[in-house]
């Protein structure tokens, strides 16, 4: 037994602690750097923190990152365990083999993995800094034999029938925030106010303008050739500033009034005749003072309209289909509604979409509101592929215009056609067969 404890001894087990101190650095290393907020690295990149911006550069490549960072923690654990068999065996016999079994598993739970990835988490931020250098150089020396295996492992999975994206991300900063989104909404942390808002704004790129537009059935036009007088009363009647401007058919846009405009001709035209109002409405021509039309096509998603408004310094769209046929109408305070919710002032008219609670537990709602309003508002999750509004949803899933009083029951809801004029479904009761 006491040669056993030589010199020999004594290096081997240096090298066993080493190789632990190793095993550590890989583990906490590899918690911190995919731990890490890549937006609290990039704050602190731009600070001018040299390991924050190594560190956003390593992990711009997850998967390189991980495997380098697990090839090296595989190869120090088995060459811990090897040398500590070996080490056990020389000291105790037969019976070390178990021994360095027990001790090797104790040492590299407590020690490698528990403690430096715990630490790692509580300070993901700084140890991913403070890494960064080594786990660098560990990156580019391990990147040949690391792109080998993943070129098997994907040939391996080819085999079974799985396909991998060599430049997919294993979670896309979009996806990542909106589940942050749902997860703190559904402990309490984050308001669901906040949470639709910031998801609104997220939806933008997905959404087309065909979804939140105003339909062409509630488009309020003016004709051009009915007189000046119907045009200002009806101009005044509104509770839009804008108006579309026809002539002949409705179809026929020529361009769009702005009231502030045509009073201000009006007004113009009356000081400098030097004559009563209603003489100067008598030469008032509403061509000489609409704007052009702006038509976009109804492809067009929310985030490019938006910023096509902010470019063309203009607020309003008459969207048409691929053969130019009216669609309807967009504003970008439309746009802004969808990340802030509904906008109102004194000019508005009562809200149209309400959902009204009845005394037996349903939800009374207009037939025009749409699936993704209603979603926002009662916190509920029916589809919107296949429509965009409420009674669209009931069209689509009955295969029929439905009559009043009919009574259908799908994705987990009830809904009971209340009213119905010509072919639209005007107004629906809906319950939840189900807790929400």
């Amino acid at each position: 037994m006491t040669t056993a404890f030589d010199t020999a001894f004594w290096l081997t087990a240096a090298a066993i602690l080493l190789l632990l101190v190793l095993s550590a650095f890989f583990s906490g290393s590899e918690t911190a750097l995919t731990a890490a907020s890549r937006g609290k690295l990039r704050a602190q990149a731009d600070k001018g923190s040299n390991g924050a911006r190594r560190a956003l550069q390593i992990t711009e490549d997850n998967e390189r990152l991980i495997g380098s960072v697990l090839l090296g923690n595989n190869l120090v654990n088995i060459l811990a365990t090897s040398l500590a068999t070996a080490l056990f065996t020389r000291a105790f016999g037969d019976g070390g083999v178990a021994l360095a079994t027990l001790v090797m598993t104790a040492l590299v739970l407590i020690f490698a993995e528990v403690l430096p990835k715990t630490y790692a988490i509580t300070n993901a931020e700084k140890a991913a800094a403070g890494v960064s250098g080594p786990i660098q150089m560990v990156v580019t020396v391990f990147a040949p034999l690391v792109s080998a295996i993943r070129v098997l492992v994907r040939a391996v999975l080819r085999i079974f029938g799985v396909q991998t994206d060599p430049d997919s991300h294993i979670l896309a900063v979009r996806e990542e925030i909106a589940g942050a989104l749902q997860l703190g909404h559904s402990e309490g942390v984050v308001e669901k106010e906040d949470r639709d808002r910031i998801l609104g704004a997220l939806d933008l790129s997905d959404r087309f303008v065909e979804e939140i537009m105003l339909h062409r059935s509630r488009i309020e036009m003016i004709d051009a050739d009915i007189p000046i007088e119907e045009i200002l009363s009806q101009s005044l009647q509104s509770s839009h500033t804008r108006l579309p401007v026809y002539r002949g058919d409705p179809e026929n846009i020529i361009g769009v009034i702005h009231a502030k405009d045509m009073l201000r001709a009006i007004h113009k035209m009356s000081l400098q005749a030097n004559r009563p109002l209603d003489e100067a409405l008598a030469d008032f021509k509403i061509a000489d003072v609409m704007m052009k039309p702006y038509f976009v096509p109804d492809t067009t998603t929310l985030d490019e309209q938006m910023r096509q408004f902010l470019s063309q310094r203009t607020h309003f769209a008459l969207v048409v289909d691929e053969y130019g046929a009216l669609r309807g109408l967009l504003t970008l305070e439309d746009i802004l509604e969808e990340i802030v919710g509904e906008i109102t002032d004194e000019f508005d008219p009562a809200a149209e979409h309400d959902v009204h609670p009845t005394e037996d537990g349903q939800y009374l709602v207009d037939g025009a509101m749409t699936i993704r309003d209603l979603n926002r508002a009662m916190d509920w999750n029916l589809p919107d592929e296949e429509a965009n509004t409420i009674a669209g949803l009931v069209i689509h899933e009955a295969q029929t215009i439905p009559n009043q009083g009919q009574v259908f029951s799908f994705h987990g809801f009830r809904f009971e056609v209340v009213a119905r004029k010509d072919n639209r479904v005007t107004r629906l009761k809906i319950r939840p067969l189900t807790r929400i």
